[in-house]
């Protein structure tokens, strides 16, 4: 396959699955994890411009959105000691490296309402994922893990993250502040371009 059929193909097939399991996360997630894995195996596919840093805040570009809202997909670019706010997704996700390493510290949440680390740091490599949903472990706080190179992460969620209504946390207090994330581009790569799927 051609670089510029990898997007394109990973895109019908999750397709594919969003129409066959549409609200089941389960299978939504088991079947979407070899896909990701198949996505993240090729470091040839991201458009250049999908892999900027910025040198002030990380980057989440859509590199597709489902017209029904199903799932989208989204790089993650963190330029050197880029992290997030503790946050929440409201939606199950997988998140797999494609380039550099990011690390994520997971939080739960007490009937105080404070955040508490659950669990120790995960460190993602190249290939390796991580699933994040209210199910199975909503709450994170990432970074990347590499001092002085940019990160590159690919997500895809199981609706439009960019629009879906989430929220911040201030781990000591407990207090939470409604946000949606939007996204860094105006134009989502035309899948496409030069493809032969």
């Amino acid at each position: 396959m051609n670089p510029e059929s990898r997007l394109l193909a990973f895109v019908a097939a999750m397709t594919r699955l969003a129409q066959a399991h549409a609200g089941d996360e389960d299978r939504l997630v088991d079947g979407a994890t070899p896909l990701m894995k198949e996505l993240l195996a090729h470091d040839d596919w991201l458009p250049t411009a999908m892999a900027a840093a910025h040198p002030q805040h990380y980057q989440q570009h859509l590199l597709y959105g489902d017209p029904l809202d199903r799932f989208s997909l989204v790089s993650f670019v963190w330029g050197p000691g880029q992290k997030t706010p503790v946050h929440d997704h409201t939606v199950w996700g997988i998140i797999g490296m494609l380039r550099g390493s990011e690390c994520a510290q997971r939080y739960e949440r007490g009937t105080d309402g404070r955040l508490t680390p659950d669990g120790s740091e995960l460190t993602l490599r190249p290939g390796e994922l991580d699933i994040v949903s209210p199910t199975r472990g909503d709450i994170h706080v990432v970074r990347n893990a590499l001092a002085d190179q940019v990160s590159i992460s690919i997500h895809l969620y199981g609706g439009n993250i960019g629009r879906v209504a989430r929220h911040v946390f201030v781990p000591d207090s407990g207090e939470v502040k409604n946000f949606v994330s939007g996204y860094s581009n105006a134009l989502a790569p035309n899948l496409w371009a030069r493809s032969s799927a």
